[in-house]
Order: structure tokens, then sequence, then C-alpha cells
């Protein structure tokens, strides 16, 4: 029989590994307060409602799916491994390096003859994505065996005839002269939930709230706002330069004859906004970070 979560506590799955960092930082801009001890499985959380337990990412889906936990961050590539039955909240497009998905490639070194999946007939192939990988080569009429790689599989091309590998940027192929033949997955962190969590009212509500602040504090990642105080006679001139999707704030100031503009923007163009907002006639530029941005 499955563990049951407690009635009284949302407990909740945190990443650990590979996604730790950066879950870290996002529940940080979303507003919660988590310490993890280097030593501990049970972070502290300054939430009275939450308890937080740590697994492997590669796990996650099997204990929520369980009942051990009531919801967590993992990978879609490991529910689909795992073929968990558990409900997805939101999707969450974060990884330990950038803003993007992951990928799970086929790969062989660069002097290989092989082209296509079919070449790889009768051969062996090492990845950590097992169940995933035999399905891709099934649907595909190809005999493979697929061995279980433990870690280190770009190092294992060469002693096999290929690998299925998770990349995020491609550098660590490109650093062990291995070549893409086909792309199996592309996958992105998903907050996924138990189904009988999800039928508590109050559970689902926390859970949904939890999802809400997340994607708020992704959203914000790639933008920083603008203030700025402008001569009224230069207002259509200054909302001229801002991007036309946006509407920004305007107040008005003591001065009749001036206004105080607000305006979210996304953070590359920031800088060459900026000198043209200021050469439009804009004063007291102010740009600051954000934590969160709630469409």
């Amino acid at each position: 029989m499955a563990h049951k979560t407690p009635d009284d506590k949302l407990v909740l799955g945190f990443p650990k590994g590979s996604l730790q960092e950066s879950t870290l930082d996002l529940f940080t801009r979303a507003g919660f307060n988590i310490q993890i001890s280097s030593r501990s499985y049970t972070p502290t959380i300054d939430d009275d409602q939450i308890s937080v337990l740590m697994f492997r990412a590669q796990e996650m889906s099997r204990y929520v799916e369980d009942g051990v936990i009531d919801a967590g961050l993992t990978g879609h590539d490991w529910v689909m491994e795992n073929q968990s039955d558990v409900q997805e909240v939101a999707e969450l497009i974060y990884a330990k390096q950038n803003l993007r998905p992951v990928r799970w490639v086929l790969a062989v070194p660069e002097e290989s003859a092989v082209q296509k999946a079919e070449d790889l007939d009768g051969g062996i192939v090492a990845t950590e994505l097992v169940n995933v990988t035999r399905n891709y080569f099934t649907a595909k009429g190809v005999q493979v065996k697929v061995e279980f790689s433990w870690g280190a599989t770009e190092i294992k091309a060469r002693l096999l005839d290929g690998i299925v590998d998770v990349t995020e940027t491609g550098s660590s192929l490109r650093a062990n002269k291995l070549r893409v033949v086909d792309t199996l997955l592309t996958s992105t962190t998903r907050f996924i939930a138990n189904r009988r969590a999800m039928a508590s009212d109050w559970k689902r509500q926390k859970i949904e709230n939890i999802a809400l602040l997340l994607q708020g504090a992704i959203a914000a990642r790639e933008k920083v706002g603008l203030k700025m105080n402008i001569p009224r006679a230069n207002l259509d001139a200054v909302a001229g330069l801002l991007p036309a999707e946006k509407s920004p704030t305007i107040s008005a100031l003591a001065d009749p004859d001036w206004v105080a503009l607000e305006v979210i923007v996304e953070e590359r163009i920031e800088r060459e906004l900026v000198p043209q907002l200021k050469r439009a006639g804009a004063t007291g530029i102010i740009t600051y970070p954000l934590n969160k941005v709630i469409p």
C-alpha cells in the first residue's frame, strides 16, 4: 500500500542534483525561503503548510504517483521514462543553465558511419533513459540492445555503437567529438501532483498557488522594470519608443508639465532603449530587476 501524505501538510518534492540550484533560485524569486543542509534530505521552508523532501528528478514522478509526496518538480523526460500516472500542473521552462528545454539525442562519434537510427540495427546503445529509448527504436522497427548507463555516457559512445544522452547546449557532445543523429525527446521541467492530492480542495489550491508564483518568477527572469519622468510635451515621442505590445503606466506629477511613466520590458532591449529614452527627453530613469510577473 502506498504511503499517504499527511492531511495537514502539503508534502513537496524538491529535485536534488543538477536542477537543485536553479530550482532553489526559482523558489527564492517566487517568495519562498528554503534552507537546504548538505547532510539533510528534508529542507526547511518558511511556510507552515508545506514540508519539503528531496529526491532525484529521475525518481520524483514515482513518489508523486504513489502518494509519498503530494507534488514535485521533475523533467517531462522522467515522467515519460517512469510511465507515471500523475497530474501535470504547470510547465516550468528552466534548466540548470538556461531558460530552454533540454533534448535527449541519439549521438555517435563524429567518425562513425551511422547516419540514421536504422543504421544501428543489431548494435548496442547506452543511456539512462532506457524505456524511452527502447520505445523509440521499437517504433522504428530497429533491433537494438539498450544498456543502462550509470553516468559518463559520452565516453561510452566509442565503446559501444551509440548513446542516447541529454543535452542543454550541446557543448559536452562537441567536446567529446560526438555527432547528433536524431532527437528522441524534448523535455522541460514540470510541476506535477498526485491525483488524490488534487482531489483535496485545500491541497489543490495550495499547489495551484505555488505553480502561479513559480510561473511568475520565470516570467520575470528576462524582464526589467523601467521608471522615468517625462515632460508632458515629449510623452508621445517617448511612448513611441516602447515596444508596441507594452502599455505603460502614466501618472501625473506635482508639476503639471511633467508625468511619470513606468513599464516592464524585455531585459535584452533595455540597454538599447534607455539611451533612446534619454535622448527623447526622459529623465530620472530607473531600471530595476523583477522577482515575479503575474499575467
